[in-house]
């Protein structure tokens, strides 16, 4: 297994639900020394600090750290109930495996679904609501549950889904793509800057609890002040059965362009400038927009008097499920272009991209 590899494995195992990002901050602050200036905000992003030849333009590559979850609400006699933390859609959620964080240890669990041979045919049709799941962990009873294994609400609860190369080793299927992906994004760009002067100070920032509200990209734009923005994400792939007329983008075709979401409209010179230098560098791109959701970019690009911001994306299939797949030439090019992007961006050309 290569150093991509090992990172990519070592990220998306780790767990960090919204709002329970610390063992994921914990990785990358380990993985960024003698890299980066290691710092934190209040509300929990890690912000990785690389000093070029000047203070500005001060360029922030922003992935998220948290991955959708769950937690606990209550202990019953039928089983754990929960609160989805961030967005899911019911039918992928049944009969997957999670895992409950507590304070004496992980429990494992199901996500309870009853076999088709005792439901009805009218039931068979309808989708379950998540507020009837349960979890079932094995116990023999409330008191089990809570005072044995050590349940209690507020408790974390994870997606349980391992990094797997798959047959053909260009596609890997992991949790938790949306974004460590993007985090280890800006933990390769800054460590292929070790040794290198560039024109600017890179912030790698891993931000918190964006899958329920982008707030943790808020308080770290606050303290970084950045000049320029870009968010590292995941897109949303055509390439599968019945999203075909839905998106615009394949895997394994490079790079993703978000020219629309329902938190941003990016700034039209950045967008022209990473076009320019993609198409300079060879670097293959796609363009995709969205139409519900948003990204860091979000909040990034009204920090201030305004900072242009853009999302960069890698194709990922079956985003907000326990498990996705990317193409690991999409994320090689990511590296690529963001890497470019930030030897490129010197004090006179985001004065440019500031001018009318």
């Amino acid at each position: 297994m290569d150093q991509t590899l090992e990172l990519l494995k070592a990220i998306t195992d780790v767990p960090g639900v919204p709002g329970y990002e610390r063992e994921v901050r914990l990785l990358i602050a380990e993985r960024m020394e003698g890299y980066a200036e290691v710092s934190a905000d209040r509300l929990g992003s890690i912000i990785c600090r690389k000093e070029g030849t000047s203070d500005r333009p001060r360029i922030m590559i922003a992935g998220h750290m948290d991955e959708i979850g769950f937690m606990v609400t209550r202990i019953t006699k039928e089983g754990i109930k929960f609160q989805t933390l961030g967005g899911w859609w019911e039918q992928v959620m049944l009969a997957q495996r999670v895992t409950i964080k507590t304070s004496k240890g992980d429990v494992p669990g199901l996500i309870g679904s009853r076999p088709p041979h005792i439901l009805s045919a009218e039931d068979r049709k309808k989708v379950v609501e998540k507020d009837t799941m349960f979890i079932d962990v094995g116990a023999a009873s409330q008191a089990e549950a809570s005072e044995v294994f050590g349940i209690c609400p507020g408790d974390p609860i994870v997606p349980d889904s391992p990094f797997t190369v798959m047959k053909n080793p260009k596609y890997l299927m992991a949790k938790a793509w949306d974004d460590r992906l993007g985090c280890a994004l800006f933990m390769e760009v800054i460590q292929a800057l070790k040794n290198e002067a560039h024109p600017n100070t890179v912030y790698g920032v891993g931000t918190v609890q964006e899958e329920v509200g982008l707030r943790g990209a808020t308080t770290s734009a606050h303290l970084i002040d950045p000049d320029i923005g870009f968010a590292l994400e995941v897109g949303i792939p055509g390439d599968t059965p019945g999203a075909e007329d839905k998106a615009n983008e394949k895997l394994g075709q490079g790079p993703v362009i978000l020219l629309y979401d329902a938190s941003m409209i990016p700034h039209i010179k950045l967008r022209n400038f990473v076009v320019d230098t993609a198409r300079q560098a060879g670097i293959p791109l796609q363009f995709d927009s969205m139409a519900g959701g948003g990204t860091d970019a979000g909040r990034i690009h009204i920090h201030g008097r305004g900072v242009p911001s853009l999302c960069i994306a890698v194709p990922t299939r079956y985003i907000h499920s326990h498990a996705g797949i990317i193409h690991r030439d999409d994320y090689d090019n990511a590296v690529k272009l963001v890497l470019e992007l930030v030897r490129r961006l010197d004090a006179d050309t985001v004065a440019e991209l500031n001018r009318d």
